[in-house]
């Protein structure tokens, strides 16, 4: 996927790094410019040196937040709870920490769930959502984040520690990459399945790069646990989603994402009606790097065109005792039946 062309200034508000102490943890974050305020939540496994292009562009006009989640990146990585509503709890309290009361909240991947647990846990804090490649749509996922679920598969992620490893992993991650480009791969049978399974390449192995510590990888392992287990996605958004009714909503996904496939997009867009869907067609699961620009071009039109919510607690009450309306559901038939199915899975015992 080309990257957009249009010329942006060169920002003038440095991203710095800096930590605070909530509940005895050090909490790292990236911050920067001024003005309203954006909370970038990244992905498992992930910190959030994954925003640093994003947050240069969108620190022009807005106050950036970009926390390594506990257990990611520079934060600590105590034997601690990891599960998505910590997770939610964590960002509240920084926020509360940074004595910053309304923001609108970008997630990517497990960032998503948490951003729509956030949103759940603390509509006050709420103004906006931005969903981009999100997980918690459905049970679906990676396989492979399925295996490393399961015990004993995990220590796959301990060999990387072996000497000579991880840069011959690098070597794979970047020639599977520009493989991935290559006008001989485009040419084959079936271009977009090959492309796909190769374009993310080097955003994994730049990720898996960052488990070697035993820490991060017990933290990460932690976390994929609370999330995930052999059977898929454990914590679901569908049964939830008519509470954004009155908070605006964009969905960002890619096309050739293997991790989260767009078509929970289309899910996600069938269960809230009133959000918008950003296609990147040829991006993987990072839309965001692969087109920048256009994100924050996205981004910025959204945050400027929409009225950000103001929580009321009546019409939350309201909300709550009415419940899913499955016949405000969006999109074609097999769409909707999908979500239905959906939503009946979650509420399956099994």
């Amino acid at each position: 996927m080309a990257k957009s062309t249009v010329l942006r200034p060169v920002p003038t508000s440095a991203q710095s790094v800096e930590f605070r102490t909530i509940h005895g943890y050090r909490r790292a974050y990236r911050v920067a410019g001024s003005g309203p305020a954006l909370l970038l939540i990244h992905g498992i496994g992930d910190n959030s040196s994954t925003w640093t292009e994003v947050i240069d562009l969108l620190a022009q006009h807005y106050t950036v937040i970009a926390p390594d989640l506990l257990g990611h990146g520079l934060s600590d990585k105590p034997r601690a709870d990891y599960s998505v509503a910590a997770y939610a709890n964590g960002m509240r309290d920084l926020l509360s920490v940074l004595n910053i009361r309304r923001v609108t909240v970008v997630g990517h991947s497990l960032g998503g769930g948490v951003a729509m647990q956030f949103c759940y846990q603390f509509p006050e804090f709420v103004e906006r959502l931005v969903l981009v490649a999100a997980g918690g749509v459905t049970r679906d996922v990676s396989p492979l984040l399925r295996l490393l679920a399961l015990p004993g598969f995990d220590q796959a992620i301990a060999g990387l520690r072996l000497p000579g490893v991880v840069p011959a992993a690098h070597l794979v991650g970047r020639c599977t990459a520009a493989l991935a480009r290559t006008s001989r791969i485009r040419s084959l049978p079936a271009p977009a399945a090959v492309r796909s399974q190769l374009h993310d390449a080097v955003e994994v192995m730049r990720i898996v790069n960052g488990l070697i510590d035993p820490t991060a990888h017990s933290a990460f392992i932690r976390t994929l646990r609370a999330v995930v287990d052999w059977r898929g996605q454990v914590v679901t958004m569908l049964d939830r989603s008519y509470l954004t009714e009155r908070l605006p909503v964009m969905l960002v996904w890619g096309t050739d994402d293997t991790v989260i496939p767009y078509a929970h997009a289309l899910l996600a867009h069938s269960a809230m009606p009133h959000s918008t869907l950003a296609t990147f067609t040829g991006a993987g699961h990072f839309p965001y790097h692969d087109d920048p620009t256009r994100f924050v071009n996205l981004v910025e039109e959204f945050v400027t065109t929409t009225t950000p919510m103001v929580h009321d607690p009546l019409e939350w009450s309201r909300l709550l005792s009415a419940g899913a309306a499955t016949a405000d559901l969006t999109g074609d038939e097999s769409v909707q039946l999908a979500v239905l199915d959906a939503m009946a899975e979650e509420r399956s015992a099994t």
